[in-house]
């Protein structure tokens, strides 16, 4: 008997293969259905595109070098920095991609990305189609340059002829064997893939293959990466350490983010911190209308969130502070306390803030991290 192989994501594992009426249907990628995207003929032609402000010259050698890997047919993984300005580094190939009229695509993980991610692209490039394909948001497909979530990719069958990936490391993309053929799959001619903190098993795909690695481990703006401090402390005492902490924060008028490994823990800290801390509040995935919590605390409503991982990436506040709270718990890998410590001092004006690890024991995880930030800011 013929081995069934998914047309949507690869998968040939008998175990995840069912069959109704006797044709077989694969349950690995059974969520993912829907309208496919019709291809869509982008005009060629000089491509301008606004941006805010002018690349460093390590931003603009690499902006070049992804040029020309795309060009002559190579795949690029740009490892830097949180605050680096990586999205800056693809707008040359973007621009050259269309130029050419091919087909761009823009991915990221999760929705919330997404959406900050479409809208900074579309102010961009204001003379071109700028889309976003999302959960909520798919009932336009086609578009000069499509931002969408890992998860709509079925949708776009060797459509890219450039595909960019964003934060390879994030969940859910990461280690799920379907949303990474799907990848493969939507890519018609190369794909660049971004990272501050890469696997070593992508980086050493990437050198098996040939393709081309390209560090930059220097924010855009020159300023060092904020190393962060591990403050021991046992129960109760730990939240009263928070509590001391936020208390000078808030004094200080900076903004804060805690960090908790869980959803209950997020909820049940805030219940037992409001009244010693004013001003704060929590929001995490199961929240509604979280979007609207996070902008009232970009507008200064709140001083502080209490968050989970949903505040990891793609979020920039001015001279933001940064707790994590059980920072020893085992869903902090060292991947994740870089990401998270990479919220800090992301702007120009403010390039400069604190990131306190609070636990009860400094975990490999732990140690890991801060050596990982002090070497990149040695290397620069």
């Amino acid at each position: 008997m013929e081995t069934y192989k998914c047309p949507v994501c690869g998968n040939t594992d008998i175990n995840s293969i069912g069959y109704l009426n006797g044709e077989p249907y694969c349950r690995k990628c059974i969520s993912f259905n829907g309208e496919n995207a019709k291809e869509r003929k982008i005009k060629k032609g000089t491509i301008t595109f606004d941006l805010k402000y002018k690349l460093s010259k390590e931003q603009s050698e690499i902006s070049k070098q992804v040029i020309e890997n795309y060009k002559n047919g190579i795949n690029t993984l740009i490892n830097a920095v949180c605050g680096s300005g990586k999205t800056e580094l693809v707008y040359g190939v973007i621009a050259h991609a269309l130029s050419t009229g091919q087909q761009v695509g823009f991915a990221v993980p999760r929705r919330d990305v997404a959406y900050e991610l479409y809208l900074r692209i579309k102010s961009v490039f204001t003379s071109n189609k700028v889309i976003l394909v999302c959960g909520g948001h798919h009932k336009e497909l086609e578009g000069d340059v499509i931002v969408l979530t890992t998860h709509q990719l079925y949708r776009y069958n060797n459509y890219f002829s450039l595909l960019i990936l964003d934060e390879i490391d994030a969940f859910p993309y990461q280690g799920n064997d379907v949303l990474n053929e799907m990848f493969q799959r939507a890519v018609k001619k190369n794909y660049v893939m971004m990272s501050a903190t890469p696997s070593n098993q992508v980086l050493q795909r990437f050198l098996e293959q040939n393709h081309n690695i390209l560090y930059l481990n220097r924010r855009y703006h020159g300023h060092k990466l904020p190393v962060p401090k591990f403050v021991r402390c046992f129960g109760l005492a730990m939240r009263i350490e928070l509590i001391k902490i936020l208390k000078k924060y808030v004094q200080q008028q900076k903004p804060i983010f805690v960090f908790v490994p869980t959803i209950e823990l997020c909820e049940y800290l805030y219940s037992k911190i409001k009244d010693k801390v004013h001003g704060g509040y929590f929001v995490h995935s199961k929240c509604h209308d979280r979007a609207k919590r996070i902008q009232d605390f970009r507008d200064g409503v709140y001083s502080y969130l209490i968050t989970t991982a949903v505040l990891e990436r793609g979020v920039t506040v001015k001279d933001l502070q940064v707790i994590i709270y059980e920072a020893d718990h085992h869903l902090y890998d060292e991947s994740t306390l870089v990401q998270i410590s990479g919220r800090v001092g992301r702007k120009l004006d403010a390039p400069e803030g604190e990131v306190i690890f609070l636990g009860s024991k400094e975990t490999r995880a732990i140690t890991n991290a801060i050596k990982q930030i002090k070497d990149k800011n040695a290397s620069v």
